[in-house]
């Protein structure tokens, strides 16, 4: 919102307001279960342009990344987006934080991208400072959209971890 408040408007648009209910992730959830395939097409339009312009200026960032993809396709990831954000992960308020020390003995390799501008990375820096077992990696040329760095982090990390 503070870097694309033009870009938040038209994503929180996309819900008429008698819908929104206070819960905008929640309506968005409600309109990818419409039985109009109409009302879901549009719905994931308006969603992917919000993810579109977030990581519009984000290293490796591509326009389009994410409504350039097959309509199916589309509807399928904002449904599943909209269903979990709008249920909050399951997760109580800081609740992943609060429990971190249950993880001991967990070994962790957590990678992010230094410009994600959806997820910004003190989220990531928090977990790892209260997970006893994780190693943070911030590529510094990534944002959400990766990149060849972050797949080399997450390659790595991967090898690190199989059996020797």
């Amino acid at each position: 919102m503070k870097f694309y408040p033009e870009a938040w408007d038209r994503f929180r648009d996309g819900v008429p307001e008698a819908e929104r209910d206070g819960d905008l992730l929640a309506a968005y959830a409600r309109l990818m279960e419409n039985p109009d395939r109409a009302v879901r097409e549009k719905a994931a339009a308006d969603w992917l342009a919000w993810e579109d312009a977030v990581i519009s200026d984000e290293p490796n960032g591509t326009p389009g990344m994410y409504s350039d993809r097959e309509v199916d396709a589309q509807i399928a990831f904002v449904r599943i987006c909209a269903h979990f954000f709008s249920n909050d992960a399951w997760l109580e308020d800081d609740q992943l934080l609060r429990n971190a020390d249950r993880l001991a003995g967990i070994p962790a390799v957590l990678i992010h991208g230094r410009h994600d501008m959806g997820s910004p990375v003190q989220t990531a820096w928090e977990l790892a400072k209260a997970w006893p077992d994780a190693r943070l990696q911030i590529i510094e040329d990534s944002g959400r959209g990766g990149g060849k760095s972050m797949q080399a982090a997450i390659w790595k990390a991967i090898e690190d971890f199989k059996p020797r």
